[in-house]
């Protein structure tokens, strides 16, 4: 419930503080007083879009500001997805333009998105203009009407959940299909790319090896001469062993005549048993060293092939060529299972699509069944609005599978006797299509939570007994804590307002200003009757007005 309005420096509007409460308020005011841009000021609280021609012309920056009692909106969820503080009582919608051409939103004093703040303000604010009656021409309104008089809500929920699963079945099946097709056709090439890794008997890490024998075996006789020449050197008569064999016994018979020497000659006869043993290796390794072409040969030839498989598979090491060959080796056996997996895939989307079905009837048996309801309840509350004649028919037709079920909603109409039903858009008058939204919106109010309501003058082309009973209809959807706002230009319609606000122009040296003020009892009488009479306010006039106004609160009190 919107319960204050605050616009400072937007249009011909320098500031304007107005409180607002429940129930039924009407807006009133001669043509061109200022009233669109109050509802343009509304329209900014719900993310419209924002024009500089709006700040008011001096001033660098515009502000409007609403402020919201969401207490029976039940929007916790809402404020915890965006990160918004929640106070319930007082929820802050701010809108600020610059002359320069700069748009910000605030939710609760905390910056938003245009896109968060619509979402926000839609649940907020409905405002009906003329043009909101084009929601008549759209399908999905219709079907909405239906389905918020049925409270089939629950179900519709069931309904969406089994068609987004069918939905994604379908998918993977089509996406299953086209891998088959793919597959199906790659199938050879597949086959013979995994049987030549295959028979390639790749092992992880060979490469590298290989490439260490190819290199010792290509040097082996080099290799095999410098080991022979060290042992020679070594081990041979007169070499190094023998002469430091022969120098550690000399040592060791002098260290008794000598102990300081001790030390050496046990070091060197260390390094005596330490080179034996060296050479003694280094002659293990010439005589086991083999000269072998033949296995070099082999070991060329398997490098040869593991470089041709890497430039031809456009990989660089064995372990590439390895995961290749399983990743072939994985669609082949895809391409084996396929017919059992396209069966389990089609029997899934089948069963799915059974249960969309399944659910699909149930609404369409709830959807009738509320579909009787409106056309009763339009029918009742149309007659007494001036259509006496009115016939109204919701038409169910069957339609495509879809998001909202297989039923196709179409309102039929006909105001005068004898005249076919027909589609309300073709048929219905300005007026009488004004009416019908009215009683859709105070049938719709009735069954679910409405937001603050704003007629912008739905009363265009009615006046009498019609006018007031469409007053009444407005009243009655304010009851229960809700609200609404009519702007209108009829008093019927004016007297019958728990609360009502005057519109006007004033002139000054600074420009022309528009005001809205909330009007006291005498300030309502002299407004009504100005409304029933024009500039000139007779007395006949004000006790018209006296009276549409206390016969207001006397049907009130009874």
């Amino acid at each position: 419930m919107l319960t204050r309005l605050y616009i400072r420096n937007y249009a011909l509007i320098s500031q304007m503080d107005v409180n607002f409460h429940p129930g039924f308020s009407v807006i009133t005011g001669e043509t061109g007083a200022g009233k669109s841009i109050i509802l343009g000021a509304m329209g900014l609280l719900l993310g419209g879009r924002a024009d500089t021609k709006s700040v008011k012309p001096g001033s660098d920056r515009c502000v409007i500001e609403g402020h919201f009692d969401v207490s029976r909106y039940s929007l916790t969820s809402f404020f915890d997805a965006n990160d918004l503080d929640y106070d319930d009582t007082d929820c802050i919608l701010r809108r600020e333009l610059t002359a320069a051409g700069k748009s910000r939103a605030f939710i609760n004093d905390t910056p938003v998105t245009l896109a968060v703040m619509r979402e926000l303000g839609e649940q907020l604010i409905d405002i009906h203009s003329q043009h909101q009656n084009l929601l008549l021409k759209k399908e999905d309104f219709q079907l909405s009407v239906v389905d918020i008089i049925a409270q089939d809500k629950p179900l519709l929920e069931q309904y969406a959940a089994a068609w987004h699963d069918y939905r994604t079945r379908k998918h993977q099946l089509e996406t299953l299909r086209e891998e088959i097709r793919k597959s199906q056709e790659n199938e050879d090439f597949i086959r013979y790319q995994h049987h030549e890794l295959d028979e390639a008997r790749l092992q992880a890490s060979e490469q590298e090896a290989l490439e260490q024998e190819s290199e010792l075996l290509t040097h082996a006789e080099e290799i095999k001469s410098v080991l022979y020449e060290a042992d020679s050197q070594l081990s041979s008569d007169g070499g190094i062993i023998e002469m430091l064999r022969n120098v550690s016994h000399s040592m060791d018979d002098i260290q008794r005549l000598l102990p300081s020497m001790q030390e050496t000659a046990e070091r060197l006869d260390a390094c005596y048993v330490e080179l034996k043993d060296i050479g003694r290796d280094i002659n293990l390794e010439a005589d086991r060293l083999e000269v072998d072409p033949q296995r070099l040969a082999e070991v060329d030839t398997r490098l040869d092939t593991l470089y041709h498989l890497q430039q031809k598979f456009h990989v660089g090491t064995v372990d590439e060529l390895i995961q290749l060959r399983d990743e072939y080796a994985r669609q082949i056996e895809q391409i084996t299972r396929n017919d059992d997996l396209l069966i389990e895939a089609e029997a899934a989307a089948e069963a799915a699509l059974g249960r969309c079905r399944k659910l699909s009837d149930e609404l369409h048996k709830i959807r009738l069944q509320s579909a009787r309801k409106i056309e009763q309840e339009m029918v009742t509350r149309l007659v007494p609005l001036g259509i006496a004649h009115v016939r109204f028919k919701v038409h169910i037709s069957a339609k495509p599978m879809c998001g909202d079920g297989c039923d196709k909603v179409e309102f039929h109409f006909s105001a005068n006797k004898n005249m076919p039903l027909q589609p309300l858009t073709q048929v219905a008058s300005g007026g009488e299509t004004a009416r019908v939204m009215l009683t859709l919106k105070a049938l719709i109010s009735n069954a679910v939570q409405l937001p603050t309501i704003v007629f912008d003058e739905i009363d265009t082309g009615v006046s009498g007994k019609t006018a007031e009973m469409m007053a009444h209809i407005m009243e009655e959807m304010g009851h229960g804590g809700r609200q609404v706002i009519s702007i209108t230009h009829l008093p019927q319609i004016a007297s019958l307002g728990q609360s009502h606000y005057r519109v006007y122009k004033s002139d000054s040296e600074e420009g022309t200003e528009s005001h809205m003020t909330e009007l006291d009892e005498e300030g309502r009488v002299q407004e009504i009757a100005q409304m029933l009479s024009g500039s000139d306010v007779s007395a006949a006039a004000r006790e018209n007005a006296m009276a549409l106004l206390y016969k207001d609160k006397n049907n009130d009190k009874e």
